[in-house]
């Protein structure tokens, strides 16, 4: 091949929801009029870990990218509204508190707004900071609205994102691909040639004989990362010593009422509970442990805390957290979990599809598969999941649990990134973002005073506000907040109307 040459040849090794996001962003933004071959390998055989899924705002972003409305969103894949995850008994047994999505408060005289919480929270006018995030109090009375983009009332400060059915979602992706030009092809992939010179992958074999060759091939393979883990032996990092959670157990249950707009993480005596609620159903799943707790009593404990009667057939998954220390090398960049893992407590998983999406798309190669592309790839998929990473690991740390799972986890030294950040934290309630990072201010001040993480004191700076000036505008923002959210529609209405809409438009 000659040097710069475009890539033509695109093979997905892979469906499921990262080989459908890939193959759906491909036939939209690769595809180039048919320019460029875009096939994705799957095989009915192999299962997909998708048990239902909770996501974060940045997938508004994605499926607005590919044109797909909202409204027709929601009816194919069964999806309600999330505002953020209730989070049970996490600092202690019968603790809770709400992680929203979207800003806190306003901002005074550029001081932010927790900070000046944090300066007043004593005061009986002021009341908890919860009170002034129009995510958690719409989400405390099951309401939901879409923002205000015109950005004059509180409601623009209000974030969402979804709950899904995950196998819908790539049925849906696959439907919108496959139109775009994507072709499907059947089977199980048992042999993967690599070329003798550059040892990039060359071809995948199928157990029919067909001999599939590829230029750029994006390996959705899942834990099995056959492409980057297997054939590319690109090694994989263990974090379970910071997260030791290595199964799960997960069941759909009836439709519960209301449809709550939120997730909700139960904490257990060796690991949690999730609870994501579909329009037709609820999905349900214990996240543990092994070391602690055998498969038959996490299934007992999931079970108990059901909100309903189990409706399918109980879903066994072994895994491992981490990540391989490449996302790309050679010719092969990896998608999802053939990438790596982290345990869905903060629902970042799709995020992470689309970031690594994103990215390959911002440094799409030709011929030469420049090695400065690779690398700057490599550095932000590091960088991504290590920040997820510090997130969830923060929820483990900062407990106050007595289990001995619970010890355990929080004796670990955590990372010293994560560590820098608590320490800011704890003595005047400072937060910095660093890099491209996911979780913005909002999010670390909600989990680190949720977790019991409250400061000493507060930014200086606050100090300057004049106290008799202050305490009223707070305290009559926060009755303002409670007006909002109470004044915006039921959640089920609101899908209600929703699905109308996609039925009539």
């Amino acid at each position: 091949m000659n040097a710069r040459q475009p890539i033509r040849d695109v093979v997905i090794v892979g469906g499921g929801t990262a080989g459908w996001m890939t193959a759906a962003a491909a036939a939209r933004f690769l595809a180039g009029g048919g320019k460029r071959r875009i096939r994705l390998i799957e095989s009915e055989e192999i299962g997909t870990v998708g048990v239902g899924e909770g996501t974060i705002p940045p997938m508004i972003e994605f499926n607005q990218l590919l044109g797909i409305p909202e409204a027709d969103f929601l009816a194919a894949t069964k999806a309600t509204y999330k505002l953020g995850i209730d989070f049970v008994g996490w600092g202690a047994e019968g603790e809770r508190y709400f992680h929203p999505f979207g800003k806190l408060g306003l901002n005074l005289d550029g001081i932010d707004f927790h900070q000046v919480w944090l300066k007043y929270r004593d005061h009986p006018a002021i009341g908890p900071i919860s009170d002034y995030s129009i995510a958690a109090l719409a989400a405390r009375d099951h309401r939901f609205a879409h923002p205000d983009k015109s950005g004059r009332s509180p409601l623009a400060n209000l974030g969402y994102a979804y709950h899904l059915d995950a196998g819908l979602y790539a049925a849906m992706l696959r439907r919108y691909a496959e139109r775009g030009g994507v072709e499907r092809i059947e089977g199980r992939i048992t042999t993967v040639d690599r070329d003798p010179e550059t040892g990039n992958v060359a071809a995948v074999v199928l157990e029919s004989g067909l001999r599939i060759e590829g230029e750029l091939f994006i390996d959705c393979s899942g834990f099995r990362s056959l492409l980057l883990g297997q054939t590319l032996g690109v090694e994989f990092e263990d974090w379970s010593h910071w997260l030791p959670c290595d199964r799960a157990i997960a069941v759909p249950s009836a439709r519960s009422e209301p449809i709550t707009p939120f997730t909700r993480a139960i904490a257990h005596k060796a690991g949690w509970q999730w609870r994501i609620p579909l329009q037709h159903r609820t999905g349900n799943g214990h996240v543990y442990a092994s070391a602690h707790i055998d498969d038959g009593e996490a299934e007992e404990i999931l079970v108990a805390n059901l909100d309903t009667q189990p409706i399918g057939a109980f879903n066994r998954l072994r895994f491992k957290a981490g990540r391989r220390v490449k996302s790309w090398e050679g010719n092969v960049v990896a998608i999802g979990l053939s990438s790596g893992f982290l345990e869905p407590l903060e629902s970042t998983s799709i995020y992470l599809i689309q970031y690594g999406i994103q990215r390959l798309f911002g440094l799409f190669p030709d011929s030469r598969f420049s090695a400065s592309e690779r690398t700057e790839y490599n550095r932000f998929m590091a960088d991504a999941y290590e920040l997820v990473r510090d997130f969830i690991i923060l929820h483990y740390q900062a407990t106050r649990r007595p289990e001995p799972f619970w010890q355990e986890v929080r004796s670990v030294e955590m990372p010293a990134s994560l560590r820098r950040k608590i320490d800011l934290f704890a003595d005047k309630g400072r937060i910095f973002r660093y890099s491209d990072e996911l979780f913005e201010l909002p999010s670390w001040v909600a989990v680190m005073l949720g977790q019991g993480i409250v400061p000493a004191g507060h930014d200086p700076l606050a100090d300057s506000l004049p106290d008799d000036q202050v305490i009223p505008a707070i305290a009559e923002l926060r009755r303002g907040y409670a007006r909002i959210a109470q004044g915006l529609p039921r959640h089920a209405d609101f899908i209600s109307q929703a699905l109308a809409a996609a039925k009539t438009g």
